[in-house]
């Protein structure tokens, strides 16, 4: 028996074939609980059972659905969509398309080709847990460094000196000290009025210790120097903007510190832990974020060459006739290969 779930926001459509192809079951279940429990019982009344579970292919590998799926020895296979729709055309040539059509499909993938496709790894739970959190923190310091990106070109256009003071540092603009002295003087104006004693003051808030009397002579220095204005009116829009901008700098910055924490700590506890940090180079966090990639499941990969592949540093070949090219790969897992060139 196979099952092909075709999925949805509000509904999935399931479709339950034998070795011959014969449809002997389809339905359309919901997303919630009491759909999940109808699947369940749909997969047990053709003979699903915790020591023979009916394999199940499905074009997401996220999802409470797919976590209901996972429990026990059942097989998910995530079909990419691509691949999906190319497996629909053997079936017709028309173009059409509807959602118990695709789950039938989906079916019938397993039942043909399920030896070409790949399970979902069969992850500790503590590793689907960094994972999470792996993936989460990479989106936090995404997020962070796109708003940063947007106070950079919003100074752009009204306020040189700031960009003067902090970006050249490292973190640049998300630094704790750049956020704390842009939040008490948005503008040129309010800037240039700051003294020695309010930015010594703002520099102890956001968490300096030391060099106080150098880097406040650096800042007013450079928030007095001459640099062309927008009119008051004008200016001060421009400052309530950047302030709005900077709430959300600093929620991003705390989220980002927080996740990087908490999956710092969730590693730290995992088995494999000290094998990655025996890596050269490798810290927790980026320790964590290959753990996440590529997960604890031994019988994942069959070889370092299929590791290579699924991290994109492994070259294809396309031979044809007379054209022979060897480039780089395109599919491959992004986050993965991003944490190879760290």
């Amino acid at each position: 028996m196979f099952c092909g779930i075709d999925w949805a926001e509000r509904h999935h459509d399931v479709a339950v074939v034998d070795d011959t192809g014969t449809l002997l079951a389809k339905a359309r279940i919901s997303d919630d609980a009491a759909g999940y429990s109808k699947l369940l019982d749909l997969l047990a009344e053709h003979g699903d059972s915790p020591e023979n579970p009916i394999p199940v292919a499905i074009e997401t590998s996220r999802g409470l659905l797919v976590a209901v799926l996972r429990t026990g020895d059942r097989k998910v296979f995530a079909i990419n969509p691509l691949a999906a729709s190319r497996y629909r055309d053997r079936h017709g040539v028309s173009r059409k398309k509807s959602d118990p059509g695709d789950a039938l499909v989906l079916a019938n993938i397993l039942r043909t080709d399920m030896h070409a496709h790949r399970p979902l790894p069969a992850d500790s739970e503590l590793a689907q847990a960094i994972t999470v959190l792996a993936r989460a923190q990479q989106d936090a310091v995404w997020s962070r460094q796109q708003i940063a990106n947007q106070v950079r070109s919003l100074l752009r256009e009204y306020y040189p000196a700031a960009l003067h003071a902090f970006q050249d540092k490292e973190g640049g603009l998300t630094r704790a000290d750049a956020r704390t002295v842009l939040t008490l003087a948005p503008t040129p104006a309010k800037a240039a009025k700051l003294t020695l004693a309010q930015l010594r003051a703002a520099l102890k808030r956001s968490g300096r210790t030391r060099a106080f009397d150098t880097e406040t002579a650096r800042l007013r220095e450079i928030f007095r120097s001459e640099y062309a204005r927008h009119r008051p009116a004008v200016e001060d829009a421009f400052g309530q903007q950047l302030l709005a901008l900077l709430k959300q700098l600093d929620a991003a910055c705390q989220a980002a510190d927080d996740l990087t924490t908490a999956a710092e700590a969730a590693f730290k506890e995992h088995a494999d832990s000290d094998i990655l940090l025996s890596f050269p180079g490798l810290g927790p966090l980026l320790g964590a974020r290959l753990l996440a990639e590529i997960g604890d499941d031994r019988t994942r990969f069959a070889d370092a060459r299929a590791l290579k592949s699924y991290a994109g540093s492994a070259p294809i070949t396309r031979a044809s006739g007379k054209k022979h090219f060897v480039g780089r790969r395109f599919v491959k897992n992004n986050r993965l290969m991003h944490a190879g060139f760290l």
